[in-house]
């Protein structure tokens, strides 16, 4: 009879054990469909979310750091010689302190906002002063070149005596002065910026489909308005999160309202960001390919002189959306871009790690936890047979100016939130699936085992 109740436990032990092994495998389904569940609610920008909550305050602190490239041979240039360039930087800034204003959401899953600009100088992390000088392109010069007819930019710089190149101090050549060749027009690299707005957005919100939160429906600038799910050399896109659940063999695309266009990523590595891990996504070669190679840029390429029948790469013309002025993006040190750039020039050394523009992406929730967008700004000038400042310019150059890194990455206290919050759950629950699994095979397997014994004894008693 003990020996009948023993096996009898051991079966009942078995069978307890292959449910709880069972029940481990039900699990892992729907713990799947509850975790996806999850993420797309929190996922969706609508106030409670975790991604609004993120998305409407400021958020973490963003900083501009600014390198320019000092000339140091400016009269020899004026005589045909090739420009010697100094980087001098960083100068940096803290930007996108101010939380999104006229936050409106709309009938069409969209929601539509102003995104406020300013720039607070930070020392500590400076190389000198906002009042540092720097020896660069004349903008007032370069930018009249292409606007206006030149017997008049030839009589414009004789009565201004003006220069090539000029000094200016940092806060000048960013944030803006009074030109006296253009009758006092302000001039900047990124003026007016305080106290003005990025510009108006309509972005989805992920409610109705998930995999297009955060893509812009439409972007109007102080310069131009898109509409990005219409234009032809756009692409509808916003880097603050993207749909969650990622593909590494998927690229990215995002927005960038300081170059006018949306921009691919590709996938290039899984790092550890705090205790979280990311994907890493970099910006595809082709985004900066000539056209010849890539057609969508051809919106980019208007100059056929200066890009060489838009056979550069590395560059991209942005007069579209700069009021004409003879403004070229590029990568830092123009890398990615053709030879002929770099040769133009001497002190450029592109190098992948402190030059390329990248985005760490959770790819569970589709959230960017840490980024660094890095460009370049380039002006052109040429030659010309009116305008004596350019009689021994032999050829169009596109000259660097400066180059820009925008970073930020979540601190502390947001990491750990995150991973609490999100993460600790979705660990908690695979947790839950093994611990199921692998107790309930455990008890599954020994059951048995035990039971082969009991009832072989079994047997040896009963013979003898």
């Amino acid at each position: 009879m003990g020996c009948c109740n023993r096996r009898c436990g051991l079966i009942a032990g078995a069978v307890f054990g292959a449910l709880v092994t069972i029940l481990g495998g039900i699990l892992i389904p729907v713990g799947d469909m509850i975790i996806e569940e999850t993420v797309k609610k929190e996922a969706v920008i609508e106030p409670g979310t975790i991604a609004y909550d993120n998305w409407a305050a400021a958020g973490v602190k963003v900083y501009r750091q600014f390198w320019f490239f000092d000339v140091q041979n400016p009269s020899e240039v004026e005589q045909g010689a090739k420009p010697v360039l100094v980087e001098k930087g960083p100068y940096t800034y803290g930007t996108r302190f101010l939380a999104k204003e006229n936050v409106t959401f709309l009938l069409n899953d969209t929601v539509s906002f102003l995104l406020p600009q300013g720039a607070i100088f930070e020392p500590s992390m400076s190389v000198g002063p906002e009042e540092d000088i720097i020896s660069c392109l004349n903008l007032g010069v370069a930018g009249a070149y292409s606007l206006l007819p030149h017997n008049v930019l030839e009589l414009l710089i004789s009565a201004n005596k003006a220069s090539l190149f000029q000094k200016r101090t940092v806060r000048e050549l960013l944030w803006g002065y009074k030109d006296p060749l253009l009758f006092g027009m302000q001039m900047g690299l990124f003026s007016p910026y305080n106290g003005t707005y990025d510009g108006y957005y309509n972005v989805f919100t992920g409610k109705d489909d998930i995999t297009k939160v955060s893509k812009i429906d439409m972007y109007r600038g102080n310069r131009l308005k898109l509409h990005l799910q219409k234009s032809h050399c756009f692409s509808p896109s916003d880097a603050s999160s993207f749909a969650p659940f990622l593909d590494k063999e998927t690229p990215l695309y995002f927005f960038s309202s300081d170059i006018c266009r949306s921009v691919s990523a590709s996938y290039e590595q899984t790092v550890d960001l705090k205790g979280i891990d990311v994907y890493r996504y970099s910006l595809l070669p082709s985004t900066l390919a000539s056209p010849v190679v890539n057609p969508d840029n051809r919106c980019f390429c208007k100059n056929m002189q200066t890009t060489k029948n838009c056979t550069l790469a590395g560059v991209l013309e942005l007069s579209v959306c700069q009021q004409g002025a003879p403004v070229y993006i590029s990568l830092p040190h123009f890398l990615l871009g053709s030879d002929i750039l770099k040769e133009s020039v001497v002190g450029l050394n592109p190098h992948p790690e402190n030059h390329k523009t990248f985005l760490d992406v959770e790819p569970i929730t589709g959230f960017t936890l840490n980024f660094a967008k890095r460009i370049q700004v380039n002006m052109m000038y040429g030659p010309s047979d009116v305008v004596k400042l350019f009689k021994n310019i032999s050829d169009y150059m596109i000259l660097p100016v400066v180059w820009m890194n925008e970073t930020a990455t979540l601190d502390d206290e947001t990491a750990d939130m995150f991973k609490n919050e999100l993460l600790g759950r979705i660990n908690m629950l695979d947790i839950i699936q093994k611990v199921l699994l692998g107790a309930g095979a455990a008890i599954f397997v020994l059951c048995l085992i035990f039971y082969c014994f009991a009832r072989r004894s079994h047997k040896r008693i009963n013979k003898s």
